[in-house]
């Protein structure tokens, strides 16, 4: 059996539900991430030590990567956009784990990915700027409206797509370079599935962020047209 069909083969079924190998992968992320951000904020000093340091150097560049994107409500934006970036690295490095699959090469999991950014973009959009940023979606003309529609779910779909097979591409070509040439290159292997796995993570939480500042500033530009 392929490794995509073993991803998303049930493994077990409660009634109609059927639970995949990519929704369990998800699940143990998820749980591992929510215990070890309880156990760290448990942790907290005002004089850190070298893991508080670690972490709050992380969660630095992470505020100013949005910042430089939109400086003005960059600590709205941090929370939604930081944990992306947090989860999308485990997940695309879990697959270095022998027997565990990304959930990224699914392109369900991705797709809800990118689901969770368009309904993050819209309810961002709206409790910054008020019902009226639906206004955009008949500028300059009403009769836009359609075509407005088809490229928000063009480029959400393009999000979840562009994902997948990267992902899927990677893990792809990392097992037939280890088919050919055995393990007499797995260090080489390793180190580009790793930057891969990161550039990844950070293209899709970047087009996420500039799909979010997009949206906020499209107000302003109404407003100015008046």
């Amino acid at each position: 059996m392929a490794a995509n069909e073993l991803a998303i083969e049930p493994v077990l079924t409660l009634g109609p539900l059927a639970i995949t190998g990519t929704v369990i992968t998800t699940w143990v992320i998820m749980a591992v991430l929510a215990l070890a951000a309880w156990l760290m904020s448990r942790r907290l000093r005002l004089e850190p030590g070298p893991l508080q340091t670690a972490l709050e150097g992380v969660v630095s560049v992470m505020e100013a990567a949005i910042a430089e994107v939109e400086p003005k409500h960059y600590r709205v934006l941090l929370p939604f956009v930081g944990t992306l970036w947090i989860f999308l690295v485990v997940a695309n490095l879990c697959s270095l784990i022998p027997g565990v699959h990304s959930p990224t090469r699914d392109l369900s999991a991705t797709a809800a990915l990118a689901l969770l950014v368009f309904v993050f973009t819209h309810w961002v959009a709206i409790r910054i700027s008020g019902l009226g940023y639906l206004r955009h979606y008949l500028a300059p003309s009403p009769i836009l409206l359609p075509f407005h529609i088809i490229s928000e779910l063009t480029r959400t779909v393009a999000l979840a797509v562009r994902l997948f097979g990267n992902m899927m591409s990677l893990e792809m070509a990392a097992l037939l370079i280890l088919m050919v040439a055995g393990f007499l290159a797995p260090v080489p292997i390793l180190m580009l599935h790793v930057i891969e796995a990161l550039v990844q993570a950070y293209i899709f939480g970047m087009l996420a962020l500039i799909y979010v500042a997009g949206s906020i500033q499209s107000r302003p530009s109404l407003q100015a047209e008046e």
